[in-house]
């Protein structure tokens, strides 16, 4: 039995409040195997991935945390979809209605979504192109564990281990190589198991919650060190909050699948990084222009627009599967020059990222991780997400994963690219997914129809804003 970190029981309590799941897309050839043979390797390759052998077996009044037990493939996680017309536009179509979908960990965390004979990929040639959507539960992973956890199945040999456990891993980001979750950890419980372990967890949480008031306190000296280190001068100050825009207020996000739309542009990724900085500083820069002229061009033009870009921790400091932290960053759109804001952005962004990694701000996780699981649950339950306060972190999101080089196969076919989705909710209905694998970057939206109904629109507007910023580094380089 290996029990959850507080941080992925909340994702995993969450998702029963919000569509918060990781959709990862990889887009191969078709080579024309049997779809038969497909799910008889999916099933094969997952035996092997300690990570995609396990569900969540809950305890009776959330007395302690959820736990990961072994299970088996079933043949229902294999789930090929036959569209009406087998082309890209479909493929995107069939997308936003599975971005509206969610698994239950309890019973299987993960899915896999298989689209055949498709035509008119934006990338790799003109042959049919196989898509394949790996859903994963986010209290399984985050976006970096969940890349490793497609490499280990989509890589061309069987991995020699197993996707390391959250214990075992790095800086939050997965890798291959470790214990993974041990057998016994695995095993299936009996109701006696389950009794046993509730019995253990009343038995602790009096000392959980000692400890909870003695972290807390600590934290609490953390907090007040650190204010004083930011009017110093010596830590970066937190990011500025940023004031509501169409795109978080709408009031209508649609809960079902039907209110979810996704495109993607699918870049080279040589010429994105010919534009001088980083592809996430790139993005934000494209971003921070086709959101301010979509919200002009609607009629609402705004004086500052901020994003939340999610950063992966460094040290493994708190054993969890999600171990980030989103950062709040200016976009500067007061600023004409593209590559001037993108140096801006770039220090803002490298300034956030230092305050992030301050070891003080550490003390809140600690409280957090030792908190006693009824009461984690009903802040969870009772925390308004539904609401839109006056000052948020971010107008957007950005979140960025190089998912390694392109030396994946499915079915005997190469990979073409990769793409992903970062979840909407009441207050981000729009995000961007930024994905690089091999010689391609993908940059994803994802918007809800509501806040963004003509979503070609912006696409159109982020593809030039994008075509911009390479052409301006192109000709400041030359």
């Amino acid at each position: 039995m290996s029990t959850l970190a507080a941080q992925d029981a909340t994702m995993y309590w969450l998702s029963s409040r919000t569509r918060n799941d990781l959709f990862l897309l990889y887009c191969f050839d078709d080579s024309g195997r049997p779809s038969a043979e497909l799910r008889e390797f999916v099933a094969r390759r997952s035996a092997r991935i300690a990570d995609l052998r396990v569900r969540l077996r809950e305890l009776p009044g959330d007395v302690d945390y959820p736990s990961w037990v072994r299970c088996d493939f079933r043949a229902e996680q294999f789930v090929e979809h036959f569209l009406s017309e087998a082309n890209w536009p479909g493929v995107c179509t069939a997308l936003g209605k599975l971005l509206g979908t969610g698994v239950d960990a309890a019973v299987r965390p993960w899915r896999l979504h298989v689209f055949r004979g498709i035509d008119g990929a934006p990338w790799g040639g003109s042959g049919s192109a196989m898509v394949v959507v790996l859903q994963l539960s986010h209290a399984l992973a985050d976006g970096r564990r969940g890349a490793a956890i497609a490499r280990a199945l989509f890589a061309e040999s069987d991995p020699v281990e197993p996707v390391a456990a959250a214990s075992d891993s790095v800086a939050g980001a997965p890798g291959l190589g470790g214990r993974g979750i041990g057998t016994a950890a695995m095993e299936l419980a009996s109701v006696d198991a389950i009794h046993l372990h509730s019995a253990l967890a009343l038995v602790r949480m009096p000392l959980r919650f000692v400890r909870t008031v003695v972290l807390g306190y600590r934290a609490f000296r953390a907090q007040r060190e650190l204010a004083e280190l930011t009017t110093a001068g010596r830590i970066p100050e937190p990011g500025p909050g940023f004031t509501p825009s169409l795109v978080n207020r709408t009031g209508t996000l649609h809960s079902d699948a039907d209110g979810h739309r996704v495109r993607m542009i699918v870049c080279d990724a040589e010429r994105m990084r010919g534009a001088g900085h980083t592809v996430t500083v790139v993005v934000l820069t494209a971003v921070s222009i086709a959101l301010d002229r979509y919200l002009t061009a609607r009629g609402e033009p705004v004086d500052r627009l901020g994003a939340q870009v999610p950063m992966a921790l460094s040290g493994n400091r708190i054993a969890a599967r999600n171990n980030y932290r989103s950062l709040g960053v200016d976009l500067f759109i007061d600023e004409p020059d593209p590559l001037v804001r993108a140096n801006k952005i770039a220090a803002a962004l490298a300034a956030r990222r230092i305050r992030a990694d301050h070891p003080l701000l550490t003390a809140q996780d600690r409280v957090t991780a030792v908190t006693p699981a009824p009461l984690l649950r009903r802040d969870v339950d009772r925390y308004p997400i539904d609401t839109v306060p006056d000052s948020i972190a971010g107008n957007t999101v950005v979140s960025s994963v190089h998912r390694g080089p392109a030396d994946l196969t499915f079915g005997g076919a190469r990979v073409r690219f990769t793409g992903g989705f970062p979840a909407i909710g009441s207050v981000m209905q729009l995000t961007h997914g930024v994905h690089g694998l091999g010689d391609t970057v993908t940059v994803s939206v994802h918007a809800d129809a509501a806040a963004v109904p003509d979503i070609d629109t912006y696409t159109e507007l982020l593809r030039d804003a994008l075509d911009e910023v390479f052409d301006c580094a192109r000709q400041t380089s030359g």
